[in-house]
């Protein structure tokens, strides 16, 4: 293949999941109910919280953060594939890709980094129960959101100045139903040596290290709760980080199976196909997780839904 001047790349081809026509409508459908089902679910945890005095804490803002973040992933990745699929053209211009590129490193990121801020949040809640209201003031949980917004900014920010400066071959096919960052380097014609020692080496730190602090935090956690002499007191402990726990294993579970399904095979199909799992399905079940086991959510969701009944009444 020849190199192209990087000036000259103007499109890229995402070539999605099938190129069998007959499979269209039904992958079409398949994600605009999901896409849906994600932006629904986490726009009502959002509104509950907000809605509702009571749920005005700590923990409820970083999981009112962690839905706008996951409404925010799989708009990043969804609709331009939908919208692919319905006009039966797979282009994404250059700028679009890497624009798309940016805002799915950010977004991704900040669902590492606010499940970690959780935990940390259950840390104090479940160890330090005297002092968390001490501990957890409102200063400081805006803080630790506003840092890690930025933290992934700059990450993503680094990751996309990486690939503009690469040059790409005249083969500009992306296997992938979005333009993820390590398909993007493999398409690359110049040395990539340098992309891939940068992306290990932020992986490691900003993967392992609150992958590291989350184990931490319960294994900080556990201690405390086997140290709670009844059996009434452990599972009121444990269950207020029930639900933060199945989300964490959901997430870092499809993503390193993803991963490691990917080094283990040769096709970027199943890659993508696995991708699915941790940019749409784990979006779309957290709020699911988050108010089917939450007495408080549920509360705050029939309290709202019974508000907006009687506004509708009342126009």
């Amino acid at each position: 293949m020849e190199p192209g001047n990087l000036t000259g790349v103007s499109e890229f081809l995402l070539l999605g999941f099938s190129e069998e026509p007959a499979l269209q409508p039904l992958i079409f459908g398949l994600f605009l109910s999901m896409y849906l089902i994600t932006v629904l679910g986490n726009l009502l945890i959002i509104l509950a919280v907000s809605s509702d005095s009571h749920l005005h804490t700590p923990m409820y803002f970083f999981l009112s953060n962690l839905s706008l973040v996951d409404i925010c992933v799989t708009s990043t990745t969804v609709p331009k594939m939908l919208w692919n699929i319905q006009t039966q053209n797979k282009v994404i211009t250059y700028e679009d890709c890497i624009t798309q590129m940016y805002f799915f490193i950010v977004f991704a990121g900040l669902d590492n980094f606010i499940l970690t801020v959780m935990a940390y949040d259950r840390f104090v809640a479940i160890c330090h129960p005297l002092h968390y209201t001490v501990i957890m003031k409102p200063r400081l949980c805006g803080l630790l959101v506003l840092v890690s917004w930025i933290t992934s900014a700059l990450h993503s920010l680094l990751e996309s100045l990486m690939v503009l400066r690469l040059t790409f071959c005249t083969d500009l096919e992306i296997p992938h139903f979005f333009c993820e960052l390590n398909q993007m380097t493999q398409l690359a014609c110049s040395n990539t040596f340098l992309n891939n020692m940068v992306m290990y080496f932020v992986a490691v730190l900003l993967g392992g290290g609150p992958l590291a602090g989350i184990l931490y935090s319960y294994s900080k956690i556990v201690s405390s709760i086997r140290a709670i002499p009844s059996a009434q007191g452990k599972y009121k402990a444990f269950s207020t980080c029930a639900s933060h726990l199945s989300a964490v294993s959901l997430f870092y579970g499809t993503s390193l199976g993803v991963y490691l399904s990917s080094a283990a095979t040769q096709s970027s199909h199943s890659t993508a196909a696995a991708s699915v799992l941790y940019t749409l399905v784990t979006p779309m079940l957290n709020p699911f997780i988050y108010s089917l086991r939450n007495k408080d959510i549920k509360g705050a969701l029939k309290q709202f839904l019974g508000m907006a009944a009687i506004k509708e009444q009342l126009c």
